[in-house]
């Protein structure tokens, strides 16, 4: 065996040390290429759409583990895509890596923004990023996105509207503007089917769910429906709001819904006038709570005149070119992402039949 080859035998070994973000299996079929020239190891590793808002954190943990062992050696990395399509999610016909509920223990804190922020964030990611407003009382996604329109059908599968790549569904391209939506509990319910079960969403690495407000039957039709990932909730800093916070993370326990995290909006604003950041609201409550209660805190979003005219005009993608703002709202999906990469390497996906990455 030559030289070169027991190297990049040598350099598989170490990467298969390493674990994939999204299954918490160790790699294999995402060691696409290694290469030895001379002095330099060059590897191509894959990572799934799915993972792409940790790709940075991928890349430097694959140069750090083969410099380690191999700090003779220069080191080059490139990660590339691995194709690793989703499997049905629970009886609807729902494909999906994970469904996240965005939810609130009350109206009023900004619960559909940090829906509508957290799948444009993971869209500009790289992932594949669907967006379904179940907030069937008070729709507010229409009016947040711009999207306009009526739904169509195609081979008996309703058609979501287009969000600049991000699937979007809502009741409110299904009802005249500004009626009321009054009904009750098997009403509801079949709503919800119909959007999971009779909606094309295609491919997708994340459903995200504006969830109504408070704890009802939606959050209890949903959870009976699909095995959902988990629900973050969304609360600002005050006392009161902490209260109803509380409630909803015991309600998505009662169901047995994992609490992913919780984020905390309207924590501070900066006077545009003097620089000076005022705590209107007060801050730090939501982390606090977490803390205390072993819920991850994914972040917070400050209170923006800018993000506040943007959700009124239907352009919510331009906080991502605020630098006031979108730090925020990336470290927001960064630190989701992360914290589903942490779970799944402590408890490892099990293998689909046949093998698919």
């Amino acid at each position: 065996m030559s030289d070169n080859q027991t190297l990049v035998d040598q350099v598989n070994k170490i990467l298969g040390k390493i674990k994939d973000p999204e299954t918490g299996r160790r790699l294999r079929k995402q060691i696409h290429e290694t290469k030895v020239e001379d002095n330099l190891i060059s590897v191509k590793v894959g990572l799934t759409s799915y993972a792409n808002p940790l790709k940075a954190d991928f890349e430097n943990e694959v140069k750090n583990a083969l410099e380690s062992e191999l700090s003779e050696h220069e080191i080059a990395v490139d990660v590339v895509e691995h194709v690793r399509p989703a499997q049905s999610v629970g009886q609807v016909g729902l494909t999906a890596k994970a469904v996240i509920a965005v939810a609130a223990g009350k109206g009023g804190v900004g619960k559909s923004t940090a829906a509508t922020s957290l799948a444009i964030a993971l869209k500009r990611s790289g992932c594949k990023v669907g967006l379904l407003d179940a907030d069937v009382y008070g729709p507010s996604i229409p009016h947040l996105t711009g999207v306009r329109g009526n739904v169509t059908k195609v081979d008996n599968k309703i058609q979501p509207l287009d969000f600049d790549g991000i699937p979007l569904m809502s009741i409110g391209f299904m009802v005249p503007p500004g009626e009321a939506v009054i009904w009750r509990g098997p009403m509801l319910h079949s709503a919800i089917t119909t959007f999971l079960r009779d909606t094309a969403w295609g491919d997708l690495d994340y459903l995200i769910i504006d969830m109504p407000p408070g704890t009802g039957d939606i959050a209890l039709s949903i959870s009976q429906m699909i095995p959902l990932t988990g629900a973050i909730i969304v609360c600002t800093p005050q006392e009161v709001a902490l209260i109803d916070a509380i409630k909803a993370v015991g309600m998505f326990r009662k169901v047995g819904i994992p609490v992913i995290g919780l984020i905390e909006n309207m924590s501070s604003f900066v006077c545009p006038d003097n620089g000076k950041e005022y705590d209107i609201f007060g801050k730090g409550g939501a982390k606090d709570y977490a803390s205390q209660d072993k819920i991850e805190f994914l972040g917070e979003i400050p209170i923006s005149i800018q993000l506040r005219e943007r959700g009124d005009s239907g352009q919510m993608w331009a906080n991502f070119d605020d630098p006031n703002v979108s730090p925020f709202l990336e470290k927001i999906a960064y630190n989701l992402t992360k914290s589903l990469a942490e779970k799944a390497v402590l408890t490892p996906a099990q293998p689909q039949l046949p093998v698919l990455g």
